[in-house]
């Protein structure tokens, strides 16, 4: 009997060990009161974690935009509503507020059962298990992918091509993919891709390797670009969050330190003015 208790005292030592390398049991996500996740992986298993502090900018503070927060707005409220919309690819520019627009999406329709889960590129191979889990849910879910840039034989960027169009299964029908990138077809794009072109007649037929890489951005069915700001829409744009910082009127001596900032920084982007106007409320309030 002793040697018997001593078995089992080592067994339940022994699990008591082999606890600490399990993963631990993530709680299911409360869609009712949260809005934002990000979709996580601890060892094989994949966990949705709510964002507790998301980002609370909202669509009007974003200056310089119009049209493309036009554009993008009446997609989201198509799809809130339950009607048609598309998967959307926004392109262009760094810092001219590509992903704060999608935040600022998600503010504006939260309380209208909009719910935002932000994938990561190294997850994107999860995208089938993710859509298994939401697809009956009322909600309705834009899946963010930010800033993706792809080679042609990441897992990453053959799981987004199939999830998008070219699989037998449809996508559940609440449902969207919205991403972003610096690059329009999020693929590097090389002179020697345009070696095997050919010419008949007047015709020209791309390569198969330039026919590959237009193939993901094609298919997502609505594209917005995003493109530099001259310098008087960037002073627009800074006089525009000097005043949400408190600053009422930008002066001739303001004006010149954000034209020199702009200058040093290299871009005149909505990021780059809102930058500017942080520093200089806050050098203002320090001095008093």
């Amino acid at each position: 009997m002793d040697k018997l208790e001593q078995l089992c005292d080592r067994a339940d030592r022994l699990l008591d060990r082999l606890e600490n390398f399990l993963p631990a049991v993530q709680p299911e996500p409360d869609w009712q009161d949260d809005a934002a996740f990000h979709w996580r992986r601890q060892g094989n298993t994949g966990f949705f974690q709510p964002i507790l502090h998301p980002h609370q900018i909202t669509l009007d503070a974003l200056y310089g935009i119009d049209a493309q927060k036009q554009r993008i707005d009446q997609n989201t409220r198509q799809f809130v509503q339950g009607f048609s919309a598309n998967n959307v690819l926004l392109t262009g520019a760094r810092g001219t507020g590509k992903s704060s627009l999608i935040k600022a999406l998600l503010n504006q329709y939260a309380n209208d059962g909009l719910r935002l889960i932000e994938v990561e590129k190294q997850h994107l191979i999860d995208l089938h298990e993710i859509v298994s889990v939401i697809c009956r849910r009322p909600e309705r879910f834009i899946l963010f992918c930010d800033d993706l840039s792809f080679e042609t034989d990441e897992p990453g960027y053959k799981a987004l091509k199939v999830v998008l169009d070219g699989s037998v299964a449809t996508v559940s029908d609440n449902v969207l993919i919205y991403a972003t990138s610096n690059r329009r077809h999020m693929v590097p794009e090389y002179m020697r891709d345009n070696l095997d072109t050919r010419h008949l007649g007047e015709e020209v037929h791309p390569s198969e390797t330039i026919e590959e890489k237009i193939a993901l951005s094609e298919r997502f069915g609505l594209w917005i670009s995003f493109y530099p700001f001259d310098q008087t829409q960037y002073l627009d744009i800074v006089n525009h969050w000097l005043a949400d910082f408190g600053i009422a009127e930008m002066d001739t001596e303001t004006r010149m330190e954000a034209l020199q900032w702009a200058l040093a920084r290299g871009s005149r982007s909505g990021r780059v003015a809102w930058q500017f106007a942080r520093d200089c409320a806050g050098r203002r309030q320090c001095v008093k």
